[in-house]
């Protein structure tokens, strides 16, 4: 068991980790080539993964795959999207707390959209995740910190985009591989960026191909759609999706760390107040909860996997 908890630590580390790197590289590509060229640099390495492990016999279904499209453009293309952009305006200590926000958003919108039930617990991480907004933004208003209201607004659209995706996979859980469902979203996204990217090529600058930017790229494709999906789901093979979702609470907590110590960001008292406040509410989002007539409360959202590490 301290393997899986190993691997989900290390997942969900990484993710915090690319939120630095993202933030580098955004600026210094274009978003839109920054997004594609991650989604084909994924797909060369998933395309013989897919084919080694799971060994799909033919194509999807066509209801499969129509779900896989919409599924990208929410939770790859729209998530992308507003994170690189975001993080163009804001920092990324804040964009990291902004992304903590999203098992509070995935379980309102199961009670929303889907009509589950979303009981106290749930109803007080949602509350908890908008009063730790209301304090990073607080920053703001009173001149500190390196964020932007913007930029938060921008992250806060991917994470909505990525909650989108969360409620779309329900609808193919079971039905499809894991690695199999990665590999077709980063196609279906990279197909759906490639104009934009085409766009953005006369806006290159031609220092943007350093071995730095290149490699940070390679970093930011491999870890974010690939590694880090394969963590993931080989800790969730031993620890059930409840305890699994709690390991969120390293996303953040590694964002933060390595955007003060890497990129050199102040983190002031009104970032410390909006971690703890995100903090509460992924435990309590995604905290097991014991069984009951309700079954475990935790387990809808906390089965998530936030940013690009493609559930099923």
């Amino acid at each position: 068991m301290l393997l899986a908890y190993l691997m989900l630590a290390s997942s969900m580390m990484l993710v915090g980790a690319n939120v630095p790197v993202a933030k580098l590289l955004a600026e210094a590509l274009p978003i839109p080539l920054i997004a594609c060229l991650r989604c084909l640099l994924a797909c060369m390495v998933l395309w013989p993964l897919m084919r080694l492990v799971e060994r799909p016999r033919g194509m999807p279904a066509r209801a499969v795959m129509g779900n896989l499209f919409w599924q990208a453009a929410f939770g790859t293309a729209l998530y992308n999207a507003g994170l690189l952009a975001g993080l163009r305006f804001t920092s990324a200590l804040e964009g990291g707390l902004v992304l903590a926000t999203l098992p509070a958003v995935v379980a309102l919108g199961s009670a929303l959209w889907l009509r589950e039930r979303l009981g106290a617990r749930g109803w007080a991480a949602a509350a908890l995740a908008g009063v730790g907004m209301a304090a990073i933004n607080a920053v703001r208003a009173g001149g500190g910190g390196e964020g932007s209201l913007v930029g938060n607004a921008l992250v806060f659209a991917g994470v909505i985009g990525e909650a989108v995706y969360v409620l779309l996979a329900k609808r193919n859980a079971g039905r499809i591989g894991v690695i199999t469902a990665a590999f077709w979203m980063q196609a279906f996204s990279a197909g759906q960026l490639l104009p934009f990217a085409a766009l953005s090529l006369p806006w290159l600058a031609p220092e943007a191909a350093s071995p730095f930017n290149v490699a940070l790229l390679v970093f930011h494709s491999l870890t974010a759609s690939v590694l880090c999906l394969l963590l993931w789901y080989g800790g969730l093979r031993r620890a059930s999706a409840s305890v699994a979702g709690v390991f969120s609470a390293f996303l953040p907590a590694t964002a933060a760390v390595l955007a003060v110590l890497v990129l050199g960001e102040a983190f002031t008292a009104g970032h410390g107040a909006g971690f703890v406040l995100m903090l509460g509410s992924i435990l309590l989002a995604t905290w097991p909860a014991r069984s009951g007539r309700g079954g475990r409360q935790g387990e809808g959202p906390a089965a998530s996997f936030p940013g690009d590490r493609r559930r099923p």
